[in-house]
């Protein structure tokens, strides 16, 4: 009769989890070297079915056998045993790395939309400039010809008094009075105070 052919270890020769597990429990570093061997294989064949990227796999695979050797006290055989532990584990923390690599995503995406939304709203804006513009053009046209030239001038087109003077064919003097007298009344108009 052919003897049968095994992969890995003759199960003769493989360790005995459990004791390791509780030798690990103790600090024993060798044992831990020895749980180290027989379980990373399947650790690292958990979590790249999970991750599927090799890097990010090997990193959270490591992970896992710190935390084994972290929380080897925590270990209850009647609840499963040492593989079916440490591979919860190793599930778990690939799990957690997919989710945060999720909001991650998650929270990167909406900075990026964050930094296209502009600081104010651009349509109240808008609007507010508008009514400021038909209140502004209102009051002007309650001002006399003579005053709303002379601002229209002197404040739109960025004439001096001189200028608005020459423009309008008067005297300096009565420029400077319709000027005054004209913000005068635009500023009643428009209700801006001193």
């Amino acid at each position: 009769m052919k003897e049968p052919i095994f992969l890995g270890p003759h199960p003769a020769q493989q360790p005995d989890l459990q004791t390791l597990m509780h030798a690990v429990a103790c600090g024993d570093t060798d044992a831990f070297a020895g749980l180290y061997d027989a379980v990373a294989p399947a650790v690292l064949g958990v979590v790249r079915a999970v991750l599927r990227d090799v890097a990010q796999s090997e990193e959270v695979a490591q992970d896992v056998l710190v935390e084994v050797w972290r929380t080897a006290p925590r270990y209850r055989p009647e609840r499963g045993s040492v593989t079916n532990w440490i591979l919860t584990l190793a599930h778990r923390r690939a799990i957690d790395r997919v989710r945060s690599a999720e909001a991650s995503a998650v929270r990167d995406h909406r900075a990026a939309v964050l930094d296209q939304t502009p600081e104010y709203d651009e349509v109240s804006e808008e609007v507010e400039h508008r009514l400021e513009r038909e209140q502004v053009r209102r009051c002007l046209r309650a001002l006399t010809d003579l005053q709303r030239q002379s601002v229209t001038l002197a404040y739109y087109r960025g004439l001096t008094y001189r200028e608005v003077a020459e423009q309008l064919s008067v005297p300096l003097g009565t420029v400077k009075t319709r000027l005054r007298d004209g913000l005068i009344r635009l500023r009643d108009c428009l209700g801006v105070s001193t």
